[in-house]
């Protein structure tokens, strides 16, 4: 049987990512070309011409004489853990399939619980925010799920003690291309035409089960294309692109984390989705990664951890 391409690719060996950015200077110089690209750009004027203080790593505007660093205004943002142990966890969360606990990721950065918690819901953020730049499009097969474990009561949609989203896969000759995993509100027909006016391109093909609310994807523009499908978790075949999801990304989230706070759920969900849609360039994500990261805006611990996020 013929191997699956994406899945035995090589990826990046954490002795290639070693040579590359184990040092806190190869990690800086990356990170101000990531930033960068074209040369420094003042973030105050947008002058070009500048000098630059090597021990305590300052840029200084030559015309207008302000100070910044490269990870001033990103999200390194006054961050006092090196660039080398960041540059570590975008490593770790980005070459694992599942994902990687903050407890088991604080001991490979040799880092307290706290700090590595924090780092790991940043880059989670930047996931997220970078995911929302993208459309699915063409043929999607679009289902409701939530997050939860049992608990003793009402079971199913409408139970307490869950965390609705909303999982689609975009498909192309009966393959998955792209996924969206993403935090909604409830399921409303205003919370699924808000989700599809943001999320899929208009006139794409919407296959979805028949709860009512997913009749919203026709007045946001898309061509929608409900199946009566009874009780339960629909098996059709325009279904089992999402099934296949749903069981996967419950597995990691459940086989890793076990359980997490429903404000955090959406960058767990869009970690997921991140890794998912870029598989097939397993050896460039850390690059991709660092490079949003340095793009990004600071997300500051009280925005992060109490902040609850959606889609």
């Amino acid at each position: 049987m013929a191997r699956n391409p994406v899945q035995f690719q090589k990826g990046l060996s954490l002795a290639e990512f070693s040579a590359r950015y184990g040092r806190e200077e190869q990690c800086h110089a990356a990170l101000i070309e990531m930033r960068w690209p074209e040369g420094f750009i003042c973030p105050k004027c947008g002058a070009r011409k500048y000098s630059f203080a090597k021990a305590r790593r300052i840029f200084q505007c030559s015309p207008c004489r302000a100070q910044t660093s490269v990870k001033a205004g990103t999200i390194f943002h006054k961050s006092r853990t090196p660039l080398v142990k960041w540059f570590l966890a975008i490593y770790l969360l980005t070459q694992s399939k599942n994902d990687i606990a903050a407890l088991e990721l604080a001991r490979q950065l040799g880092a307290k619980w706290d700090t590595a918690w924090l780092i790991k819901q940043k880059l989670m953020e930047t996931m997220r925010l970078r995911n929302r730049n993208y459309k699915l499009r063409d043929d999607v097969q679009l289902d409701d799920a939530y997050l939860g474990g049992e608990k003793p009561g009402k079971r199913g949609r409408g139970a307490a003690n869950k965390i609705p989203f909303v999982i689609a896969v975009e498909t192309r000759d009966d393959k998955p291309i792209y996924t969206q995993l993403r935090r909604v509100a409830s399921f409303t027909s205003e919370d699924i035409k808000a989700y599809a006016a943001a999320s899929i391109e208009a006139n794409a093909r919407v296959a979805t089960d028949g709860l009512s609310c997913f009749a919203a994807v026709a007045s946001a523009g898309m061509n929608h294309r409900p199946a009566v499908t009874g009780g339960g978790r629909p098996d059709e075949p325009e279904f089992k692109w999402v099934n296949t999801g749903l069981g996967n990304i419950k597995s990691a989230i459940t086989g890793t984390c076990r359980a997490i706070r429903p404000r955090h759920a959406a960058r767990y969900l869009a970690a997921y989705e991140y890794r998912f849609n870029r598989r097939f360039e397993l050896d460039k994500m850390v690059e991709r990664l660092a490079a949003v990261a340095a793009k990004t805006a600071p997300q500051p611990r009280s925005i992060i951890a109490s902040a609850e996020t959606s889609g």
